[in-house]
This record gives structure tokens, C-alpha cells and sequence, in this order.
């Protein structure tokens, strides 16, 4: 078991990431996938009752619980969260005005996250 304020701190990232989620529902550059599953793995170091309330939420709830049982990632959720990758990533290569090693950061680190997405499962093996 965690410490206290191991504890504390997760039970923060936890709070945090799920504001985030919920921001990303109806702010179309803030992906909410991913915020979600950090808030499930938080609330699964901090609060069980949390967890659990994600785990049973009508909408959090089916992908969360796919991800921690299966590692599977959804299509739709994956549709999404590539155009939004690529979207911000592009933009961030374009038009932003920041040394050459920064943009080259920034596209080894999208390119890492799309890597990421796209290798995940997209349903259960049966």
C-alpha cells in the first residue's frame, strides 16, 4: 500500500486528469482517451471508490474497463485521437515558431504516440 501522501498525490493526478477528460469532451484539440485511462490508473493507486465510480460510468466506464482488461483501444477512439495527433502535431511543426531541435522533439514525440495508439489491439482476442 501507498503511503499517505503517495496516496495524496495520485488521488490529485487522478482529480486533475479527469477534469482534463471532461474538458476534452467538448474541446475538440483535448483528447479524452487518454486523460481517462491516466485517471483510472491513479484512482486505482488512490481510491477504490473513485475507480470504481469510472469503471461504472455509463460513458468512462466500457473503455476504461476494456483497456485495463484487454489493452485494447477502440476504433473510434483511435480514429479520433490520430486526426487530433496529427492536427496538433502538424500545426506545432508548421506554424509555430521555435528552434529546429524543439520541432524535431515534437515530431519524434508524435510520431511515439501514434506508435503507441496504433499497436494497441482494437477489440478483444476471442
Amino acid at each position: 500500500m501507498l503511503k499517505k501522501s503517495g496516496r495524496i498525490i495520485y488521488l490529485c493526478l487522478g482529480i486533475t486528469t479527469t477534469i482534463l477528460a471532461v474538458i476534452g469532451m467538448v474541446l475538440p484539440l483535448l483528447p479524452t482517451t487518454p486523460f481517462l485511462l491516466l485517471s483510472a490508473y491513479f484512482f486505482s493507486k488512490s481510491s477504490k471508490k473513485l475507480h470504481n465510480w469510472l469503471l461504472e460510468h455509463k460513458i468512462f466506464g466500457p473503455i476504461i474497463s476494456d483497456w485495463e482488461k484487454y489493452g485494447v483501444i477502440g476504433i473510434k477512439a483511435k480514429v479520433i485521437s490520430t486526426v487530433l495527433i496529427l492536427s496538433f502535431f502538424s500545426y506545432t511543426l508548421i506554424f509555430v515558431n521555435v528552434e529546429v531541435w524543439i520541432k524535431y522533439i515534437v515530431a519524434a514525440t508524435g510520431v511515439g504516440v501514434l506508435a503507441f495508439l496504433l499497436s494497441r489491439p482494437s477489440s478483444p482476442k476471442a
